[in-house]
C-alpha cells in the first residue's frame, strides 16, 4: 500500500508540472511577448529563446530587441538598422538595442533622450567597438536612464560617454581614450549633471552614473565631473595587463 501510495504522489507531481507549462502555452503571443518584456535581456531573456521554437520566436521578437548590423543587405527587416544612430532614434522607451559584434561602428555625438540599454552581440566586450572620431564631442551623449553592456568605446579625442541628465550604469564595458601626448585632452567619462546647463524639464532627481568590472585606458582622468555630482565609493582590481573599475558618480 505505502508503495501504491508513493508512485500516486509522484504521477500527480508530475501531471501537475506538465499542466502547468502547459498552462502558459495557452497565452496567446501578446501575453507571452509582454512577460517576456520584463525579463533582463541577458542571461533572462536569452535563455528563454532556448527552451523550444515558439518561445525563441517571441523572445527574438523585434518588439522586445533592435538589431544593429552592418553586415545586413536587406535592411527591410523590421527591427534591423544599419548603424546605432537609426536605430536610437528608432527606438522606443525601454528599448534594448543589440549591435553585432565584429568590425567598429560609428559613434559621433548620438544624443539619447529616452531610457534605453546598449548591450554588444559578442562573447566579451573587445568583440564589439564604437569608435569615436576626432572632432567630435563624445561618442554617446546621455540625458536620460540608460545601461550600456559588453560593449567597447575609443575616442580619439573627447570623451567616451558624456553624461548631462539620468541615471547611467555602465557594466563590463572597455573605455578607451587616445593615449600619450594628447590624452590630456580626453576623459572616458564626462558628467555634467547638475551644472544648470539644460532645463529643468530635462534633469533628473537621480543623477548619477555607476560603473562596475569596466576597464578604462588612457586619457587625463577616469571620470570628470563639473557639476553637481562627485567620484565615490571607488573600488579598483589590478591585473597583468588592465585595471578593472567598480566606482559611483553621485550626489556629494
Amino acid at each position: 500500500m505505502e508503495v501504491e501510495e508513493q508512485e500516486m504522489r509522484k504521477s500527480r507531481k508530475i501531471s501537475s508540472s506538465s499542466s502547468s507549462s502547459a498552462l502558459i502555452n495557452n497565452l496567446d503571443d501578446g501575453c507571452l511577448m509582454h512577460i517576456f518584456s520584463f525579463l533582463s535581456p541577458i542571461p533572462d531573456r536569452y535563455n528563454t529563446a532556448l527552451v523550444c521554437h515558439r518561445w525563441c520566436y517571441l523572445a527574438c521578437h523585434p518588439r522586445l530587441w533592435l538589431r544593429v548590423d552592418r553586415s545586413m543587405k536587406d535592411f527591410s527587416e523590421p527591427g534591423v538598422f544599419p548603424n546605432l544612430e537609426e536605430a536610437v532614434s528608432a527606438a522606443r522607451p525601454g528599448d534594448t538595442i543589440l549591435i553585432a559584434a565584429g568590425g567598429s561602428h560609428l559613434a559621433s555625438n548620438i544624443q539619447i533622450k529616452k531610457p534605453l540599454c546598449l548591450i554588444g552581440g559578442g562573447e566579451l566586450p573587445d568583440e564589439t567597438t564604437l569608435v569615436c572620431l576626432r572632432g567630435s564631442d563624445s561618442a554617446l551623449e546621455f540625458l536620460s536612464t540608460c545601461k550600456l553592456s559588453n560593449l567597447t568605446v575609443k575616442a580619439e579625442l573627447g570623451c567616451c560617454l558624456l553624461h548631462r541628465s539620468g541615471r547611467l550604469i555602465i557594466d563590463e564595458c572597455i573605455l578607451q581614450c587616445e593615449s600619450n601626448p594628447l590624452d590630456y585632452l580626453s576623459c572616458p567619462i564626462v558628467s555634467t549633471a547638475g551644472s544648470g546647463i539644460f532645463p529643468s524639464n530635462l534633469k533628473s532627481d537621480r543623477d548619477s552614473v555607476s560603473v562596475s568590472h569596466t576597464r578604462i585606458e588612457g586619457g587625463a582622468k577616469a571620470v570628470l565631473t563639473s557639476g553637481g555630482l562627485a567620484l565615490q565609493r571607488v573600488r579598483v582590481i589590478y591585473s597583468r595587463t588592465c585595471l578593472y573599475f567598480w566606482f559611483d558618480v553621485d550626489c556629494k
